[in-house]
Formats: structure tokens, sequence, C-alpha cells
């Protein structure tokens, strides 16, 4: 910025105290590192574009000061109204007064911290390896001409150069056409030159516009179409000073012409009608090629009620008729005879996923009006079930009465081309053939809607590359695909392709480019960025190319950071958020570079054997996610195709790992470079069905990577009923928001909400509460006065439930952002408050968290809604299966016989433990429940970073802490082991705080709730993305913490292990004492808020210790949070279980143990061979040693052992039976039981 007077606010050279782009919290950090009051630097403001922000430490707190540019280009540090600024030329001229005494600020200027100087990196492996200099960018035309990060390509209307032509004009050529009009001259050449250039963009869409209409033209009005035809050929041989006047001339009859071609279009289809009802003028349309019937082989997994009627499992077929809307279920019956039913689309009610068997899926068919029935088919396997979810899903759409689809497929690919031509053919990428997690053959060619290309170290020329793409998608789908956008800084590239069909629900394109090359300047590593909403859903995706070389993973983190806050894309309302927060969902690809942090042997070691779980664990992205460093909150399909860089051109069966250059020998190790991530806001439906890479394209040393995506998309709503009147209207209003952000500020801060559903931004009044206990963190909040109510646009719940509200919290003197969430409306519509906790981040760090309560109040004459398409699969995760009462699987005989042994084992369980408890022996009760079979591997500890493992975090008062709702982990299995580990004492560090582990990267999984319930929580494993779970908990109030010495139980990974290793001391003198001090021996509890008295009872009744530990006995289930009782008032604090360490405490569920156990689990493994009493696989295995094998057999369907006679020995190796010996062990097993029967 220069000012007026030509001066440069910097000065000659900028100072080593003014640190240019230096975020908030890093400049807090530099000070607080100082540590000596009237240290003090200064930073670009990040509210206001050349404004500045000085930043001064005292009394451990960070002051911060805007400094302002006036309309003349003087620098003054905002005042008081009323209070005369000082105004100075330069920066060092406004500091040199603030060193001075009482001139003031909060205290004198002091102590400069300085800017730490880099050296520059040396990037000279500019092409991974491949390169010894940058390659340039591309000469041929782009369809964009991406600046650097300084003129960030805001959208594409910017491309046409308007405003860069007008300026130049302003700048000098008025001048001359002012002297021209001084000599008298009548007209201004200069400005007339100047409007031309400018429109010549403009020109050439008015004549495409013309081009098309002339053909609509020819059919409906003759006169029109001549009129067109003679205007386009006069518009080719004019131009000069006639070609503006010819442009109005040209918009004016194209204006003409739109108003009545529709009216003589009916006018001419009314008289064919009449003439010749069925003639109609021969127009080419082309539709994607019909999808053929699919036939899937099944077999029905029966209940136990009905094992007596129909023998053994049935095998059935269905088959899928897509085109004809039906599904025929087919089973064959005695002498080659077939029994079949069909049903029509309309009577498919819903598709049930089994959560633990993957390939098990239950569908319910209607049979008569508000009567269904449930069949559950195992199918071959879990790729063949989702083919035949997908199959349905697609039928559904295609009947649908709706004229707007709520589900959208997408197609995402990046490649890292190594600056060679493609192959002639890349159908492998496009059909998602090849390696890892892949579609099945019967889906593969079904065409997507949108199709995302990003590519690297491309060379082709945009318009070639694009014409490629869209020749190879109408060769496999028969459809003609239309370009979106395509965005190009040199060699990088990002192309968008939709259906015809789509073209007009797209909307808002926006393109942007960022450079992060060699002083931020080269172009050889950026990033692209294509944004546009999808009818009512915006989406966003960024291709990037980041620094390469095994060392800089911190060059590559700032690559992803600058990227984050410099790419220009989306609503520019909403500047104040970060690109992460700014979509519905935000796709980012690329050819990320980072690598694995291994000895390349044992690297090469793991892939030939196809390990690939040891090699993800020193993944570089993994471990900086992990940290929170990068990808806050993205998520990531899991990976199951090996490394994609670095191949041998020519060959995908070699890894080059070395290469000799100028500077020595380089090593590239194997890595997974090249990846697909994704960020969708809470509760909308995304689900990855694909993520893999080909292995037949070898001419770069990098495999293309493909992954596909089901989207939930929303429609422009229209109201039926209009705009809302005042008794109709909705509002939104809130209790109470309570915030923790990271700074050593003090100064107050207020709320501002975003929303499509609001007319425009809104603000609260500042924080009525603020306090602190640590001088790094500040607690905030806002009280019901200090809220405002918002009004949303419309009122109906059926658009509200797609909505979501956007919060960034500002400082009140610098209106800078200490951290930004989204919120999801859905959830909180209802006639009560609703309470929502989440996190805050500003510039893709985490800088706090914040909660509150609210609601979304709906006036009953709109609270209409439907069923959404994506809402049709929900996924079965308590493990029922059948009908309620009904056992799912045929070997669980016997079933009201376990309860009944357990109704009895409860009783005795009960009373012992009464006794033992009234004794203070609770290390007996454990010894009386614990498996006798030890494992003594060691858990994984290995937990992620977060920055609120400091006492910082505070109680917030009245809101339950959902992160101690779950059961305590001692008292629950080790994931990785049937049986628990042995032991392991803690060190009894106090108030040490183990670090949370980092968020599941792995997509979200989607159940529907039933009427009446509550949407799951993350732990049902929806496809609804709900809030992240894994928000640092507060601590316990000073005083109440206290370590655990010794822990009798080993702790497998908890979610949240600093919880784990802190407890309340027992109140009262009835407090038993366990080993470790007072108290029971397990993990302490947690409660989720303080009262204004004594801490209230909260301990746990017997009846849960004996539900609780009898679980512990039953390994094999999966985790769950256990139903309990109403705590008993008066008893001592003991076992840490999860219903005594919720605040409030949840309802209770009147269940009984047996019927919150899987059956399977409940019975023991007596028998000597498989027999009525040996009814399930595990026991099987358990009996012959090698239930290790369980869950691996399970995965792949073999869960039922009627199916285990048809076996093979290629069965069990994909099930993970590997060792030849054991191999022999299951196959006699088996053939022994078929001898017997």
């Amino acid at each position: 910025m220069v000012s007026s007077c030509g001066v440069s606010p910097l000065g000659p050279t900028p100072p080593m105290w003014y640190h240019r782009d230096l975020s908030r919290a890093a400049a807090e950090e530099l000070l607080a590192r100082a540590g000596r009051d009237g240290s003090f630097l200064v930073r670009d403001s990040e509210s206001v574009s050349g404004a500045y922000a000085l930043c001064v430490l005292f009394q451990k707190h960070v002051h911060t000061y805007r400094i302002l540019p006036d309309e003349e280009g003087f620098l003054a540090v905002q005042t008081s109204q009323g209070v005369q600024p000082k105004r100075f030329k330069t920066l060092p001229e406004l500091v040199s007064l603030y060193l001075q005494p009482s001139q003031g600020l909060v205290t004198t200027l002091l102590y400069a911290v300085d800017r730490e100087e880099t050296a520059v990196p040396d990037d000279r492996d500019y092409s991974d390896g491949e390169d010894e200099k940058p390659p340039l960018p591309p000469r041929s035309a782009s369809t964009s001409t991406p600046p650097g990060p300084e003129t960030p390509t805001e959208s594409a209307p910017a491309a046409n150069g308007l405003s860069t032509i007008s300026h130049e004009y302003l700048k000098g050529s008025y001048a001359l056409d002012l002297e021209a009009v001084k000599q008298g001259a009548s007209s201004l050449p200069h400005l007339n030159k100047t409007l031309v250039s400018s429109c010549k963009r403009l020109n050439g869409e008015v004549d495409k516009v013309l081009s098309g209409l002339e053909i609509l033209s020819k059919v409906f009005d003759q006169q029109s179409a001549f009129m067109v035809s003679k205007m386009i050929q006069q518009s080719v041989n004019q131009g000069g000073d006639q070609e503006l006047e010819n442009l109005v001339t040209k918009l004016a009859i194209l204006k003409d012409l739109l108003s009545s071609i529709e009216k003589k279009a009916l006018k001419a289809l009314q008289d064919m009608s009449l003439s010749s009802p069925c003639s109609l003028p021969l127009f080419s349309t082309r539709h994607s090629k019909a999808i053929p019937v699919h036939a899937f082989e099944v077999k029905l997994d029966v209940y136990l009620a009905e094992l007596t009627k129909i023998g053994k499992s049935q095998k059935y077929t269905l088959s899928v008729d897509v085109e004809g809307g039906r599904l025929v279920v087919m089973k064959k019956v005695k002498d080659n005879q077939e029994d079949w039913n069909t049903f029509t689309h309309d009577k498919i009610r819903q598709l049930i996923k089994s959560q633990r068997v993957q390939n098990k899926l239950g569908i319910v068919f209607e049979k008569e009006k508000d009567k269904s029935q449930r069949k559950d088919f195992i199918f071959a396997s879990a790729k063949k079930r989702e083919a035949f979810c997908q199959l349905l899903q697609l039928m559904k759409n295609k009947h649908s009465n709706q004229d707007e689809p709520d589900m959208i497929s997408i197609f995402i690919g990046t490649w890292n081309m190594g600056s060679v031509p493609s192959p002639k053919s890349v159908a492998s990428w496009v059909l998602c053939r090849g390696l890892g997690k892949t579609l099945d053959e019967m889906t593969v060619t079904i065409p997507h809607d949108l199709y995302v290309f990003g590519t690297q170290e491309n060379s082709v020329c945009d318009r070639e590359w694009v014409e490629s793409l869209r020749a190879i998608l109408k060769e496999q789908t028969e459809l003609d695909y239309k370009s979106i956008a395509v965005q190009t800084l040199w060699n990088i590239k990002l192309a968008v392709l939709a259906k015809p069909e789509h073209e007009n629900r797209i909307s808002h394109v926006g393109m942007s480019s960022v450079k992060t090359g060699i002083a931020n300047t080269l172009g050889n590593k950026g990033a692209v960025g294509v944004s546009f909403m999808f009818n009512g859903t915006s989406f966003g995706f960024v291709n990037c190319h980041l620094t390469s070389g095994n060392e800089k993973i911190a060059r590559r983190n700032q690559n992803y950071l600058d990227i984050l806050r410099l790419l220009s894309l989306g609503d520019k309302q909403l500047n104040s958020f970060d690109i992460s927060l700014r979509f519905t969902h935000l796709f980012w690809l690329g050819d990320l570079n980072y690598r694995l942090d291994m000895d390349i042997q044992e690297i090469l070691n793991y892939i030939n054997r196809k390990e690939f779980e040891p090699l993800l664990k020193v993944d570089q992205l993994n471990l900086e996610r992990e940290k929170n460093k990068v990808f806050l909150r993205f998520a990531e399909e899991e990976i199951s195709f090996p490394p994609t860089y670095r191949y041998e051109r020519g060959s995908r069966d070699t890894y080059v790992w070395q290469k000799q250059k100028a500077t020595g020998m380089r090593t590239n190790v194997p890595s997974w470079c090249d990846r697909i991530l994704w960020k969708s806001y809470p509760e909308t439906y995304t689900v990855c069905n694909s993520y893999g890479c080909t292995d037949d394209i070898v001419t770069s040393d990098h495999s293309p990577v493909f992954a596909t995506f089901e989207v939930g998309v929303t429609s422009q709503f229209v109201s039926k009923k209009g705009l809302p009147k005042s008794s109709e209207q909705a509002y939104i209003e809130f209790e109470s928001i309570e915030a923790i952000v990271k700074t050593a500020s003090r100064t107050k801060f207020f709320i501002e909400f975003y929303s499509t559903c609001l007319e425009e931004f809104k603000k609260s009044y500042e924080n009525d509460s603020q306090n602190s206990d640590n001088v790094n963190f500040l607690r905030v909040g806002w009280s019901n006065k200090q809220l405002t109510t918002l009004k949303p646009l419309l009122s109906e719940i059926e658009y509200l439930q797609d909505q979501h509200l956007l919060l960034t919290v500002k400082s009140v003197d610098g209106y800078e952002s200490y951290g930004e969430c989204v919120l999801a409306l859905k959830s909180m519509i209802g006639s009560t408050a609703q309470q929502f906790h989440t996190y805050l981040s500003h510039r893709g760090e985490e800088t706090g968290n914040i909660r509150g309560s609210m609601r979304v109040r709906v006036p009953a004459e709109r609270m209409g809604t439907r069923e959404r398409l994506y809402e049709w699969i929900s996924v079965d995760n308590d493990e029922t299966g059948g009908p309620k009462g009904k056992s799912t699987m045929v070997s669980r005989a016997g079933h009201e016989y376990v309860k009944s042994v357990h109704a009895a084992l409860l009783s005795f369980c009960s009373s012992f433990i009464l006794f033992m408890w009234l004794n203070s022996a609770e290390v007996i009760i454990y010894q009386l429940f614990k498996t006798p079979k030890q494992d003594t591997s060691d858990p994984d500890l290995s937990v992620g970073k977060n920055s609120y493992n400091n006492p910082a975090y505070y109680i917030l008062e009245g809101v339950p802490n959902q992160s101690a709702a779950a059961l305590s982990p001692e008292l629950l299995p080790s994931p990785t082991s049937t049986n628990p580990p042995a032991p392991k004492a803690l060190p009894p560090s106090a108030g040490a705080r183990t670090k949370p582990p980092p968020a599941p990267s792995g997509p979200p999984h989607s159940r529907r709730p039933a009427a009446g319930q509550e949407s799951p929580s993350e732990e049902d494993g929806g496809t609804l993305n709900r809030p992240p779970p894994d928000f640092p908990p507060p601590p316990l109030p000073k005083g109440a913490l206290e370590m655990v010495a010794e822990a009798p139980f080993n702790k497998p990974r908890s979610l949240y292990p600093d919880l784990a290793e802190v407890r309340i001391p027992p109140s009262g003198p009835g407090a038993a004492a366990g080993p470790g001090g007072p108290g029971a021996p397990g993990e302490g509890f947690r409660r989720g808020g303080v009262g204004a008295g004594a801490l209230d009872d909260q301990s746990c009744s017997v009846l849960q210790m004996a539900k609780t530990l009898s679980e512990t006995e039953f390994p094999g289930q999966p985790p769950r949070a256990p139903s309990a009782p109403p705590p008993l008032r008066g008893q001592p604090m003991g076992l840490g279980l999860e219903a005594c360490r919720t605040f409030p405490p949840r309802n209770p569920i009147p269940e009984s143990i047996a019927e919150d156990m899987p059956e399977e689990a409940l019975w023991g493994s007596s028998s000597s061979s498989l027999s009525v009493g040996e009814s399930s696989v595990g026991e099987w295995l358990q009996r012959l040693g090698l239930e290790r094998y369980e869950q691996g057999l399970l995965h792949n369907g073999w869960d039922d052992l009627e199916f285990l006679s048809d076996i093979t020995e290629e069965d069990l190796e994909e099930a993970g039976v590997l060792d030849p010996t054991h191999k022999k062990i299951l196959l006699e097993s088996l053939r022994q039981q078929q001898q017997q029967k």
C-alpha cells in the first residue's frame, strides 16, 4: 500500500517488528514467549484490508490496537469517539511516538519482538525429483488467468478484464480524450476503444446466444430467424467504431426475440397438435444407455421362530429392474420350481444395513396398507450389498415424483501426470477400476451426476484436456457432459463436468488460485479451486500440489494454511470464515506430497505383504492431522490400496525410490502422496462408496486416484403458503452461549450470525460475563438479553431442517475473529431449548469451543415435511436384526432359556456384590468377573495432540458433559482382542493429563431414527454428520482432581483418556476404600456441571455394578453404553460407571441384562462337536482355539454355521486365515460335522 503522497507506510525498508500477515494467535504466542511487559509487534489486520494491528504485552495479557489509514493515506491508532487521533505518514513514525511514555496506550512500547527471518527454502525438487527446474506455465490459452495470492481470482466474470482496462483508461488515456475535447472533438476515441475491449467477451457471448436462438426461430418463427441470421452476418463484417453500436443493436434484438419466441412457439405447437397429434418436431435428444436388469444371489437370514417352518436357510435371487421400477424376489423350491414376488419401487419402504455383518441387508416391504414385513438377506460380499443398495436408490430416484433430486453422486479423481500426455484411454480411472475400495462391476458404468478431475504436472492445454475428458465420458455413458468450470495455475488443473440435466441447477460458479512455490510467487506449487451452488447446496473443490521432499512437513503444513486463507471462493458475505466453513460440502484433492516416516526396506516389505496398517500409522498426513495441524475435522475414507508414488514409469511392479541428483542421492520412499479428503456441515449426508487407485495407467510415476460419493442436496425451496405472517413466523432463539477462546487478550467479544436463511447477518451485544483461571484462555458468556432473536426468511420446517447457522466470535477492539463454527438447525427444532456444543477454529487451527442452549420455534401451520431419499437407507447397529423378540441368527437356539439363566445370574451377582460392597472388598469383585485368559499385548497408547491439555478448561454449568457419558474404558473389552488386556499401573504424576486421540477420519454412516425418537449420536455409526464428538472436556474444579496411583484394569485406548485419570474423592463417611486410595478402584467419574450448593450425589447402585461387571465377562460384544436404573442416594462412589458419570443422569431403561447382550455371547463352549448347543461361529472357533478369526469370518458373511459347509480354502484366506495348519483344522472340523449329519 502506498499513501497518496507516494510514501510507503512501512518506510524505505520494513522494520523488523513488522510481521506482515502473521495470524493473531501466532502473534500472541510470540509475545507470550517474549514474556516482558512492553513487548510489542505490528502485524496486518485480519478484519480490515490495508490496516494494521499493534499488539502489546502487559501483565501477561495481550492488548491489540487497530491502526487505520484515512482517505489521505495517513495512519492513526483507532481512538474512542471524540478523541482526536494522531496521524503519521509511516508506521515507524507512529511506533516511535508510542515508544515514549504516557501516550495513551496501556503501557509504553519497550521491547520490539522481531520477525524470524527464514532462509529461502531449497525447492529444487520441483517435480518430486523428476525435474531440475520448475516447468514453465503452458503457453496455450487458458479459460482463466490465475493471479498470485495477492490478487486471487474471485469469480469467473472477473476474467473479462473490465476493471483492469477501465483502471488503465482512468490512469492515462482519459487525459488524451480530455485534450481532444479541449481542441473541439465531439467523440472520445480512447474511451470507445476501452469500452470495445471491455465488451469483447460480452460480444462473443451474445453471438452464441443468438446462434442458439436461431435454431428455435427456424422451427417456430421464420421471420425472426431471417433477422437473426442477417444480424449475425453483419456483426462479422463490422468492427472499429461501429462495433459498440452494433453490440447495443444486438442486445435490443435479443431482448425482443426472448420476449416473443415463447408465444410463437406455443402457437406453433398448438397448430401442430390440431393438425397432426402424433407428429412432433424431431429434436435430437440423447439419453444415457439403459441400465440392464441385475440379479444378486443371496441367502435368507432366518429368524429363530421361522426355523421350524422352513428347515434350512433358503437361497434367493434378487433382480433389480431400475428402468421398470421393480424388484423381483425369487426363491427355488422343490423340483426346480420357482416362487417369486414382485415389489414395485413404492412398496420397498426401507433398506437396513447391518453394521456388524457387512454383507447383510434388511429390506422392509409393504404388504398391505399400514402393514410391512422385513426380510434379512446375506449377500456374497459387502461390495455386492453396496451395489444392490445403489441400484435401488437409483430406481427410487428415477421413479420419484420429486422434481429436484435429494441426492447426487460425485466422481472425484486426482492424478499427477508427470509432465507427459495421458494415454489414449483412462477408462479405468473414470470407472473406478483397480486397487482398494472399488465399485462393483454392476454399477461402474452408471453415470455420476458430477465428475471432478484434479491434475498436477499436466502439460496438456485446457481445451484439449477437457475435450478428452468429455470424450471418455461420452464413450462410457453416452452422455454429453457439460463443462462447468476449468481453473488452471501453471500445470495444476481442476475441471468440473456435470450431466446435461444439471446445467440449469448449477449457479454462482467461482474460481480462484493460490501460488505457494518459491517465495509464494511461482505457480509450480499451489492450488486451484472451483465453487458453485447446486440448487440450494454449496460445493467447493480444491486441487493442490504441495511442496515435495520427505523432510518438508512444516512447509507442506504452511502451504495448506496459506491455501485455506487465500483461496477466494464462495459467498463473499462469508469472508470472516475460511473456506473449510463456507461450503455445505468441501472436497480437497491433489498431490499433497506427505510421505512415510519409515525405513525404505521396511516399507517395501509391508507393501509386498499388503499390510498397509503399519504404514498408515507413520503416514505424515495422518500424523499431522492427529496433531490438529492440518485438515482439522476433515474426513478420509480408509486406505486399502498400495502407495501411489513413486513407481517406475511404464510399470506398476516396481517402486523407484532413489535418484542421483547434482546435490547427491535423493530418496523418495513409496508414499500415499495423492489423496482425497472432504468436510461437510453437521447433519448432512455424505457417503464414500469407493476410494482406490488404478493399476493399468503407467505413463507417470504416480497412479491416478479415484473416489465416489453420494451426497445429499437441497432444492431451491419455494413456500407453498407464501411469506409467513407475523403469527406464522419461525424464530431462532438463544437462551445462553458460553465460549472458551484461546487468547491472552482480555477484551470484550460479540457474536456474528450468518446463514442463507437470514436476510442479512446479525450481531449480538458484547458478552456480559468473562473470567479466566489461565492467562492463555478466556471464558466469555452471553445471556439471553445479549443475544438477538433471528427471523428466518421462510418458516417451513422442511426448509429449516436443511439450514445451518455460522457463528464467529469477534473482539470489540479489533473486530477480528477469534473462532468460527457451524450449527445445524435440524436438531434444534422444537418447543424446548436444545443444547449444542462444538469446537471453534480460525485459519485452520482449533481455537476453543462453544456451547449453549437454543431452539428453533416453528409454527404448527408450517410443520409439514417429507422423507429424503438418503433417509430411506438406515444402519442397524443394535444387532437385534429381526423383529422385536426374535433371535437374529439360525444358530441362536434357546433364547428364552438364556433369559432365565441370565436373570438368575443377575440375581446372584447383585446379592454377592452387595455383600462384597458392604465389606469394602471391590478387588474381589473384579477378580470374580474378569476373564481368566489374559492378553499380554500392550494397548495402543499413541494419541493425538490437542491444544487443550491444560487446566484452562472450565465446567460449564447445566450442560451435560457428553464425553463423560461413555462407559469406563477399564470395564470394556479391548477393541483388538477378545480378552481383556493385562493390568498396567498408571504413572502417579498428579495433574498429568493424557492427550485425547484425533477425530476418526473415516466417513460417517446414517441411521434414520424412528418416529418419536431422538436422532442417533455419533456412536450409532450414522451417515448424518454430527458435530465432532472429540471436544476436549473441561477439567474438574480445583481441589477435586486426584490422580489414580494404580489401576486394577489395564486401559485400552480411551476416547477421552484425560477423563480416565481423574476421579472425585468419595463423599460421606461411608466411602469405601480401595487399593488406590479412598473410593473405588476404577476410573473416577465426571460431573457435567457444578451446582450452586454441594455436589449432587451420583452414586452407583448395586444393580448397576452387577450389570456392568457381568458385561465384562463377555468381551465378544461390541462396546455400548449400558442402560441403568436410577442411582441410589447415599451410596459411596465406586466403579466409575457410565450412568454414574453422567450429569444429569440419563433416563432409566427397564431392560434385563439378557436383552442387552447379543445371544451368542451368553453361551458357554462346553460342546465337543458342532451341535445345537454350539450354535454360533464364535463358539465353534473358541472350541478349536481359533477365536481370533471370528471377526474376519463375520466380516465376509460367514456368520452362520449352516453356511460354513460350503466354505473353501480361498474363502478362508479372504477372511484372514492364512496359516495352512489353521485352515486344515477348520476344514477338518467342518468335514467331521458333515459326516455326523
